[in-house]
């Protein structure tokens, strides 16, 4: 049977190997915590600690500062050292509390729960919220915000994000093989906000046992089903994701819930089970550690804070020194200089690699094969788009839906000319962007 896609799509060299069949090991920091105040998409949360305080693990140390905000926990426990501007993997400095930790893992007493059955809607969207529950995919929209949608009524698709696309990726999928139930049951808590929904957990064909698991796992909810999509890059995309799930189709300018969906990544439906089911807050979450110049890549459960150089560390250092290194995955993940950056909500993995493709690659000028125009998802024309954007001429980028441009990198992975269209097009699309604000 053909399985559900979209138009468009390339099909990179995966990388899963390397870390695929390694279990979730549970890793204990050892060194100073570090908490960006801005984990996530919104105004950045506000410290409610000091320098000199005791923290425990789950102890929240950072409020939200506004309805598009969300609050932090310690993951660890210590004491303040600092609240004070630290690298972040964005490359820039930000505003971060630094704990340092006293190793002995002390936890907070969290609160007695009652059964799912017996929560109002209002209760269940109150513990996401105060759990600081965040878009942990790469997008760190705040889950509370996204799930109070004015008109419930009309959500009619509740997508969780199993496709994993990402060459080299492999947290999500470990958290289907081995905690399928906490998907199920964090999927059934989402469902309980939206009576007319039917919870969809959509996943590539690829990935057999982890769609064997979901299956059993979800076996007796009539509400869900396990929906087999074509493994394609970007099929993870929430775009491309809505279209294949449902044939509706959503613009830069709309989100899924205009089109009647909500979609979220595996382990924030993991994150919405520990707060709803047992009243825990997000304090970790699972990277993956890999690439070929890492000894022993793996799938870490680690503490939110924890530096990448310690990461590195535990997964047996560097083989050979690293030519490239990204946080994320090596179409849309973040290039780093520097592993002296924590751990954050939405750290999916490290990736570390011997060649840098793209430094090594000789751009020459574009021969009009149409490869980008074929690879591209939004059915879009990358070349015209990116001559627009390098000679910053707006009014023809926007005539030609420049704006519509989700950045995946698939019109740059095929160009025979080595040309770094996405590059391009991202630079424009978000001096536009700003300007629009302004």
């Amino acid at each position: 049977m053909a399985h559900s896609t979209f138009q468009g799509g390339v099909h990179p060299f995966k990388g899963k190997r390397m870390s695929k069949d390694k279990f979730i090991l549970d890793y204990q920091a050892r060194g100073e915590m570090v908490y960006p105040l801005s984990q996530h998409i919104g105004a950045p949360a506000r410290p409610v600690v000091k320098k000199g305080d005791r923290v425990l693990t789950g102890q929240k140390i950072a409020e939200a500062s506004g309805y598009v905000s969300a609050p932090i926990h310690a993951s660890v426990s210590g004491t303040v050292k600092a609240i004070e501007p630290r690298l972040t993997i964005s490359g820039q400095p930000g505003t971060c509390i630094v704990v340092e930790n006293d190793e002995l893992y002390e936890e907070v007493e969290y609160p007695p729960v009652k059964p799912l059955e017996e929560l109002k809607k209002e209760e269940i969207l109150e513990m996401i919220r105060d759990a600081g529950i965040v878009g942990m995919g790469g997008a760190g929209f705040p889950t509370h915000v996204k799930l109070a949608v004015k008109s419930p009524s009309r959500i009619k698709y509740v997508i969780v994000n199993c496709s994993e696309c990402e060459p080299y990726l492999t947290s999500d999928y470990r958290r289907m093989v081995e905690n399928p139930d906490w998907l199920v049951m964090g999927l059934k808590a989402v469902l309980r906000l939206f009576d007319r929904a039917v919870g969809i957990l959509a996943i590539e064909d690829h990935k057999r046992d982890a769609i064997t698991a979901l299956q059993i796992a979800s076996g007796n909810e009539k509400r869900m089903e396990v929906h087999v999509l074509q493994t394609k890059y970007p099929q993870g995309s929430e775009r491309m994701l809505v279209y294949a799930c449902t044939g509706r189709e959503i613009n830069s300018s709309m989100l899924p819930a205009d089109a009647g969906c909500i979609v979220n990544n595996v382990d924030t439906i993991c994150a919405v089970y520990q707060a709803v089911y047992l009243g825990r807050p997000l304090t970790r979450r699972i990277v993956t550690v890999t690439g070929d110049a890492v000894s022993d890549p793996c799938n870490f459960n680690v503490a939110i804070g924890t530096s990448y150089k310690e990461l590195i560390q535990a997964a047996g250092g560097f083989r050979r020194k690293p030519k490239k290194m990204i946080s994320g995955g090596p179409m849309m993940g973040v290039s780093l200089t520097t592993l002296a950056v924590p751990v954050v909500k939405t750290s999916s993995a490290l990736l570390c690699m011997t060649k840098d493709e793209v430094a090594r690659s000789q751009i020459s000028p574009c021969i009009h094969c149409g490869y980008c125009v074929t690879a591209c998802p939004e059915r879009l024309i990358p070349s015209k788009l990116a001559d627009y954007a390098e000679r910053f001429q707006e009014e023809p980028f926007r005539k030609l839906y420049g704006m519509e441009c989700m950045e995946c990198g698939s019109c740059s992975y095929v160009c025979p000319a080595k040309r770094q269209l996405t590059q391009a097009i991202r630079a424009f699309r978000r001096e536009l962007l700003a300007k629009g604000k302004k």
